[in-house]
Order: structure tokens, then C-alpha cells, then sequence
């Protein structure tokens, strides 16, 4: 004897199997969602990012064109990397050759409030004009509101290849 299914049965079967497919379409988007969040910040944690290199050096000039204890200020360029688009930017340094394999970059601001500096050849000064700090060839505060002195570049030196690193920041120093 066959037993067939009453209506209540087959719409009860109806809707548990309406629930579950619902249910299994909701877990199936918050799992899409939690991938699609996820997996982008788990790669950042992850994976090393370009701007966290220290040998992130640049030609910035030939050996040869420095006269030595004589402040030149050289350009050069730079890929900054902001996102997925790289920038190249202008930047500049005071370079100072002390001997043959001795040479030090600065910063080109002043470290009381950012402005530009210059060398005064007359003076044998680096100066700056917004606030009258004054620093000798060595980058140490001589006069004025600058309490620290001046900030260096990570030099390398290739051959006669000048290679800058970045800017390292100066320790604090009163006058």
C-alpha cells in the first residue's frame, strides 16, 4: 500500500526547501562580501610594500663636478609611489664634498620652519633668509630660532656616481 503525501506535507517540503535555498543565498553573499574585503587587507598585511625599502637610492651627480669644502646645490629626480601611480618629483640637496670618499647631502629646508636655504660663499654660510638661521658647511645651528641641525640624505657613493637615499632626520641640538 502506497502512502501518498497530503497537501499540508508537500507545502511544508515546499517551503523548508524555499528556507534553505535562502539561507544558503545569504551565507553565499556575506561570503562574497568578507572575500571581497578580505582579501585586499590581508594582501596589505602580507605583502611588502615598495615605500618600506631602504635601498630606495638616486643618481643625483657626478663626483668629479664637486669642488671640495664648496656647497653645490644638485636636482635630481624621484619616484614616489602614492597608490597604484608612481610621481616623479623634482627634489634638491646641498652637497658637500669633505674628501675624496667623504661627502655629505643636506635637506634643502631649514630645520626651524621648512624654508629654503643658501649658501652664502662670502660668509662661508649656509643661510636662511625667513628667520636668519645660520648653519656652518658642517650643517650645525651657528644663529638663529633653529634648534636642531640640518637634516642629511643617506649618501652612497658608485665609482664617481653620487647615489642619495632618503632624508634622515637630524638629532636635536641647542645653540
Amino acid at each position: 500500500m502506497k502512502i501518498e503525501p497530503t497537501a499540508t506535507d508537500r507545502s511544508a517540503a515546499a517551503i523548508s526547501t524555499r528556507r534553505n535555498f535562502s539561507v544558503a543565498a545569504i551565507h553565499g553573499i556575506w561570503t562574497a562580501i568578507l572575500a571581497a574585503l578580505g582579501l585586499p587587507t590581508v594582501a596589505y598585511l602580507l605583502v611588502p610594500s615598495r615605500l618600506d625599502r631602504k635601498d630606495d637610492f638616486v643618481e643625483a651627480g657626478d663626483l668629479k663636478q664637486l669642488v671640495p669644502e664648496t656647497p653645490l646645490e644638485v636636482a635630481f629626480r624621484r619616484n614616489r609611489v602614492d597608490g597604484w601611480r608612481v610621481v616623479s618629483e623634482k627634489n634638491t640637496a646641498w652637497v658637500v664634498k669633505l674628501s675624496d670618499n667623504n661627502v655629505v647631502a643636506y635637506a634643502p629646508q631649514c630645520t626651524h620652519l621648512g624654508c629654503a636655504y643658501h649658501w652664502d660663499q662670502r660668509k662661508t654660510q649656509f643661510l636662511c633668509p625667513c628667520h636668519n638661521s645660520v648653519f656652518s658647511i658642517d650643517g650645525k645651528v651657528q644663529d638663529g630660532p633653529a634648534q636642531r641641525p640640518l637634516d642629511r640624505y643617506e649618501v652612497k657613493i658608485e665609482g664617481t656616481k653620487l647615489l642619495l637615499g632618503r632624508v634622515q632626520i637630524s638629532t636635536s641640538q641647542t645653540i
